[in-house]
């Protein structure tokens, strides 16, 4: 307690002295309140904490520490065959555990892995046996489902630095994914399967077994020259078996992913750098499009662009990406949500400029105030699809990278052009960024954001000049992998006046077995206006404690059973403008109980309940449908809950669905709905899917009755490992609008491709007779030419 009240006091002067305008008032009562939660949590947790020390680990394959790989021999086809001689004098490393159902068993199904390299390439080799032939491959599409295909998947901490890897993946027909791990892998979100390079590899099925082998070029990826030592581990899904296993034996209460469990690929000679390295990736585009609802635009309008990006390897580990001109349009369109919550959400970047070292830019901070967020840059909203549209972006460049095995830097700038139609002059967008690693697996990073406007003197008077944000960040991650935490602190400079302008976070995680504890702090103040970034809510301090405790059944019926209780309350600091709540009065507090059933057989089955009690701080109306200026009043109180029920079949059946129905209050009055989907796949050239929302409210009073329906098919078929055809349809009835997008691919050569683009809007509001809105049709051409 007296470190924890040390660094509180000692957070708190910094804040002060940062900002300069935090009342002594709010300090003590900030502490007050702190000291209090911390005790009460604490008192809370403990028998837990101590608990899980004397609770069994899973079994970890000691036996695996150390790989071996030498120089070829001969020259390596990637074809599915082991018929080479460097495959026999590799060095054979099997003896994988199983992770799912169970996580302290050998593996049914064993894997083989071999690898060997020469000067261009490191060659990675695997033989999966099973108990037959019958592989499921959901289709030949790339960046498949790792849950629906037979797969194994290959992760390179090419650093040693256990905080950030690559990872490429095939399945047992050769489809091809490759991904990015940031944050240690230590949770879902850590793996981004956006990211696209230039690699081979395939497949074969064999009688009780499948082999692929995969050559993955050295120019592709980051490391250091000279390096004699990688990290790496490789993890599984047989589906025939209904098991995942993994090489390192990562227990369940990890991530597959964890980074902090990984082997050392010892290399035969230190590594050199790559002998490629420049690539030049242009693209042409031609198109047409027309805007219906423009009655002058009576024709389709022509479009010709041309462009690209050049990757340019400064050293082996530090690259400098250029960009000009760049067309984004073959990215798939995002999924529609119906937001009835007060706040924005956020959508996950798909373009393929943005995403590597995103990590570096992207992750400060946290979900609920993030000082970049890289969704701003070139994107723009249709005000009455609500579907984001591209704005044109000159160019821009990226450096990024490792100085020396514990530095990373990057350094992120892209010029955007100006928008007549929304009143929006052409903004410089800037972003330096530094990350060095301290201890073992830990990190202290600063970020430096910087928005900047060109001749906004010629806009409206609501366009500011400039808007930044600079920060510092301490990530813990111990070795034991026990405990996770961060801590920031940041500032933002703009023109205004404002109170405030800074944001500050705490988070500490302790996770064992059977048992994980996560105490979180949040303070965003009224003037922390982060333009280029994500913050959906200030003038807040919010405080909340989490934990989960786990159950692993001895019955072969039920994998694991998890209960998770989640309370967070937010606390107003009164430094806007806005007097409904009084300096440091209580905003909102939400309580949140989880219960999660997973099956050995794969169906998955939750129950869930959930209560906000809060005060509206401005007009709200929670359906936005009303004709007329109706809307709950600023300063109103309300208390919504939720109950909601979740059940998942077995998707590695050919057909599998999920259903969620929920109910609770709402604003006073009631809200029902069911949202869930059908998928039937034909292996494996594709599948056919059907996903589902429908939402009722009834708020009562002059509020009209709400129902909103959101329904998206979606078909994709994979003619070839190279030809892909996926179609995506969404209706939204709030929104009354109806998209279809259709993309064509055809990938003639690696990360080389050809697109064909089709997206139409219809009115679908009543005697609108599906009125056309826009139609648009793209067809890119891209090629990766290495020099």
């Amino acid at each position: 307690m007296k470190v924890l009240k040390k660094a509180f006091v000692i957070f708190a002067m910094l804040s002060a002295q940062f900002n300069g305008v935090l009342s002594r008032k709010i300090e003590l009562a900030c502490f007050a309140f702190y000291v209090k939660f911390v005790c009460v949590n604490l008192a809370l947790i403990m028998p837990f904490l101590l608990f899980s020390q004397h609770t069994a680990s899973a079994k970890k394959n000691e036996e695996i520490s150390q790989i071996h790989i030498r120089k070829t021999t001969d020259k390596i086809v990637i074809n599915g065959s082991l018929d080479e001689l460097s495959w026999r004098q590799s060095q054979l490393v099997s003896g994988f555990n199983q992770y799912f159902p169970k996580d302290n068993i050998d593996a049914i199904g064993d894997t083989e892995i071999m690898m060997c390299y020469d000067d261009n390439f490191l060659y990675v080799a695997a033989k999966c046996y099973s108990s037959g032939k019958n592989f499921r491959v959901e289709s030949l599409k790339r960046d498949f489902s790792f849950s629906t295909n037979d797969n194994v998947n290959f992760i390179f901490d090419t650093y040693l630095d256990r905080t950030n890897a690559f990872q490429f993946s095939l399945n047992a027909m050769g489809a091809q994914k490759e991904a990015l791990i940031s944050n240690g892998g230590k949770n879902s979100n850590a793996i981004d399967i956006s990211w696209d390079n230039k690699w081979y590899g395939d497949s074969k099925i064999y009688d009780g077994y499948w082999v692929c082998e995969l050559a993955i070029p050295f120019s592709s990826i980051r490391y250091k020259e000279g390096a004699s030592k990688w990290g790496f581990n490789c993890y599984r899904n047989d589906v025939q078996n209904n098991e995942i296993s993994n090489l390192t034996g990562t227990s369940r209460e990890n991530n597959l992913m964890n980074l902090n469990f990984t082997a050392d690929i010892v290399w035969e000679q230190p590594l050199k750098r790559p002998s490629q390295r420049v690539s030049l990736i242009p693209y042409t585009l031609i198109g047409a499009s027309r805007d219906y609802e423009i009655p002058s635009e009576t024709k389709f309008q022509p479009s010709f662009d041309v462009g690209g990006d050049v990757k340019l390897g400064i050293t082996s580990s530090l690259n400098l990406d250029l960009t000009i001109n760049p067309d984004f349009s073959q990215v798939e369109v995002d999924g529609q949500v119906n937001n009835l919550d007060r706040f924005e959400i956020s959508l996950p970047e798909k373009r393929q400029f943005f995403l590597e070292n995103a990590d570096l830019f992207g992750s400060f901070g946290t979900n609920s105030a993030r000082p970049f967020f890289s969704r701003r840059i070139g994107v723009s909203i249709d005000t009455l699809t609500e579907n984001n549209i591209q704005n044109t972006i000159y160019g821009g460049l990226r450096l990024s990278g490792k100085l020396n095995k514990r530095l990373r830097i990057g350094l992120l700038s892209l010029q955007a052009a100006s928008q007549r139609e929304n009143d929006l002059p052409s903004f410089n967008y800037t972003v330096l960024a530094a990350q060095q690693q301290v201890f073992d697996r830990s990190n202290i990073a600063f970020i430096l954001v910087n928005k900047q406007a060109f001749n906004s003197n010629r806009f409206g008077d609501s366009v500011d000049a400039f808007d930044r944000v600079a920060g510092i960040e301490y990530t813990l991650n111990t070795k034991n992998n026990y405990w996770l935490g961060k801590a920031s602190v940041m500032k933002a400079m703009t023109p205004d006046d404002k109170q405030m302008k800074y944001n500050s976070f705490f988070q500490l995680e302790y996770n064992r077995r059977r048992f994980r504890a996560e105490i979180v702090s949040l303070l965003v103040g009224d003037g922390f206006d982060a333009e280029v970034g994500f913050v959906p809510r200030r003038d807040i301090l919010m405080f909340s404690p989490e934990f989960d405790i786990r159950f692993f059944p001895k019955t072969k019926k039920i994998a694991q059973i998890t209960f998770q209780a989640d309370s967070r309350v937010f606390y107003k600091l009164g430094k806007d403008d806005n007097p409904i709540i009084e300096d440091f009065g209580l905003e909102e507090w939400q309580l949140k109980f989880d219960l999660k059933t997973s099956f050995s057989n794969n169906h998955n089955f939750d129950v869930s309940f959930e209560f906000k009690d809060f005060t509206l701080l401005r007009n709200f109306d929670p359906t936005r449908i009303q004709a007329t200026d109706l809307f709950f009043q600023s300063g109103t109180k309300h208390k919504n809950t939720v109950f909601t029920a979740s059940y998942e079949s077995d998707v590695r059946k050919a057909f599998s669905y999920q259903i969620s129905p929920n109910a609770g209050r709402f604003y006073g009055g009631t809200k029902v709905g069911i949202e869930g989907g059908i998928k039937y796949r034909f292996q494996p050239f594709g599948s056919i899917a059907m996903d589902c929302e429908y939402t009722k409210i009834d708020i009562g009073g002059n509020f009209k009755k709400a129902n909103f329906w959101l329904v998206g098919p979606r078909t994709e078929f994979t003619f070839s490992k190279k030809l892909f055809w996926t179609t995506f349809l969404q209706y939204n009835s709030r929104l009354n609008n109806l998209n279809i997008n259709t993309r064509l691919q055809w990938r003639f050569a690696p990360a080389s491709d050809f697109f064909l683009v089709w997206t139409d809007n219809y009115n679908t509001e009543v005697f609108s007779n599906f009125q056309k809105r826009n139609r648009a049709l793209v067809a890119k051409l891209t090629y990766w030419l290495n020099i």
